[in-house]
């Protein structure tokens, strides 16, 4: 699944294709994602330029001059530039065509993804306006969490993957940060003291930094016709090591299942 730094990845990589050139068509070959893409979305932007792409969470948002397209990856979802005349197989739900001839292709096998128009603030979007701060933003702190996190009896893992709480902090990501931190993911997200949690802010920036640094913003990642980016592999401590030694102590690292997702930790590590 697109997570936060792939996400990003994509921003930075279909961002110098796209901009500042004028929409010549859209072609929409399947109308039902997870929301129906509306037919009257090509009579918003054709003959339109975006002007910028922003993200918020794990949404894409393409700026135009009196508007924005809202876009999610969903699960299985994919944006490629490619040469319109490659043939879309039976994924390539919707091509953006402009007029020198780009085209951003929308591929989602799973149909999860969705895409939206509006004319107001995206941010006031229903989508989006009840978001949490961005984890790598100046509003997402340890006392904002320890603040939020009072007289919740839920598990800091669980509570830290709930998007009202921050974005963008997946399952792999939650795994790796409640470990750099040595906080044991089933503790109580109200019984973690201020110094902890601002410890384990760091280690959520620090986890999704490595994960963009790895990520690659090269080009070539997202121009062609072979439907995945290069997405990145993390060089992981926990998560998918269940029975391997742990980096630091060599105990035996363990899995659990929490909320239907798999938990890594290390039993000595994290407390």
């Amino acid at each position: 699944m697109p997570e936060l730094p792939e996400v990003e990845t994509t921003r930075r990589g279909i961002f110098p294709h796209i901009v500042n050139k004028p929409i010549r068509d859209i072609v929409i070959r399947q109308h039902q994602l997870r929301w129906p893409v509306l037919p009257s979305l090509g009579d918003e932007i054709i003959g339109r330029q975006i002007t910028e792409v922003g993200r918020r969470a794990k949404y894409l948002i393409f700026y135009l001059e009196h508007g924005c397209v809202i876009l999610h990856l969903g699960m299985s979802g994919s944006l490629r530039i490619l040469d319109p005349a490659v043939p879309a197989d039976k994924h390539d739900h919707v091509d953006i065509l402009f007029r020198d001839g780009t085209c951003l292709r929308f591929r989602d096998p799973r149909r999860f993804g969705s895409i939206h128009w509006t004319s107001r603030d995206p941010l006031e979007h229903h989508l989006l306006r009840h978001l949490g701060p961005e984890p790598l933003g100046p509003a997402f702190t340890g006392a904002y969490l320890h603040a939020r996190s009072r007289r919740r009896t839920q598990s800091i893992k669980t509570f830290i993957m709930d998007s009202r709480t921050v974005v963008g902090v997946g399952n792999i990501y939650a795994n790796e940060a409640l470990y750099k931190s040595g906080i044991h993911p089933l503790r109580k997200a109200g019984n973690i003291s201020p110094a902890r949690y601002a410890e384990l802010t760091g280690s959520v920036r620090n986890v999704l930094n490595a994960a963009l640094a790895k990520g690659g913003t090269t080009l070539r990642d997202f121009v062609g016709g072979d439907g995945a980016p290069g997405y990145f592999k993390l060089e992981l401590d926990v998560y998918d090591r269940a029975g391997e030694p742990c980096n630091t102590c060599r105990a035996g690292i363990r899995q659990i299942r929490q909320g239907q997702r798999s938990t890594y930790y290390c039993p000595q590590c994290q407390r």
